[in-house]
């Protein structure tokens, strides 16, 4: 408890999240015209039902990786928190003059399995699709893991297998195609590195700055 008391402003910055959702709510739809992103491949791809497990799990996944960085490596925290909120704002942007849509296999069945994945098409609608979302963020902690002073081999192992099928379970479930999935590590990659050269720029100039000052205070002396 003590150590989210110590965490707790830093913390508030997830809330910026479900802001930035209600914009993905509002664009959810294909009043503006949708394209099929479809390729030979994903016609090849069948509905998994299994994958809709991971693919739910995405949400306490996402979470629970940010609170452990915000907790053990807040620059890393930051990073990837900044990557996937600039993300989400250039997914929304490619929504409003690009919305694709994903066809949905017809559900046959009353099973657990099933259920879970008709509860996924009823909450979210087939549109917003590329890139992926689930994808852009689950790549991020990849990423970020691999980054961080925290990493060792078994959490890259665990937290990349949790990723993995969580990018999977997108395509398993038919909520996106394959260039959805594609567009989405490269645009995480892409703000990460972004951030990266930001921060090394500012630690840089700092340092810089700090060289300077100490340099005119002795030619003054």
């Amino acid at each position: 408890m003590r150590i989210i008391k110590e965490n707790i402003l830093a913390l508030c910055l997830l809330l910026s999240i479900p802001l930035l959702n209600i914009i993905y709510q509002v664009l959810n739809h294909g009043e503006r015209g949708a394209r099929q992103l479809i390729t030979a491949v994903d016609h090849q791809i069948p509905l998994v039902e299994v994958f809709v497990v991971p693919y739910l799990l995405w949400y306490a996944f996402i979470f629970l990786m940010f609170v452990y960085f915000c907790i053990f490596d807040r620059a890393i925290y930051y990073r990837t928190l900044l990557s996937f909120c600039l993300g989400m704002l250039v997914c929304y942007v490619i929504y409003f003059f690009f919305q694709t849509t994903v066809p949905r296999p017809e559900l046959l069945g009353n099973g657990i399995l099933t259920r879970m994945v008709q509860y996924v098409y009823g909450a979210d609608q087939p549109f917003n699709c590329f890139p992926s979302i689930h994808v852009l963020s689950s790549y991020l902690m990849i990423l970020g893991i691999r980054h961080s002073k925290l990493w060792t081999l078994k959490k890259d192992i665990f937290i990349s297998g949790m990723a993995y099928s969580i990018i999977l379970s997108t395509l398993f479930v038919k909520q996106h195609v394959v260039l959805d999935v594609v567009a989405g590590i490269l645009l995480g990659s892409l703000l990460f590195k972004l951030f990266y050269y930001i921060e090394a720029a500012a630690v840089f100039n700092f340092f810089k700055r700090m060289f300077k000052t100490k340099l005119q205070s002795s030619e003054k002396s």
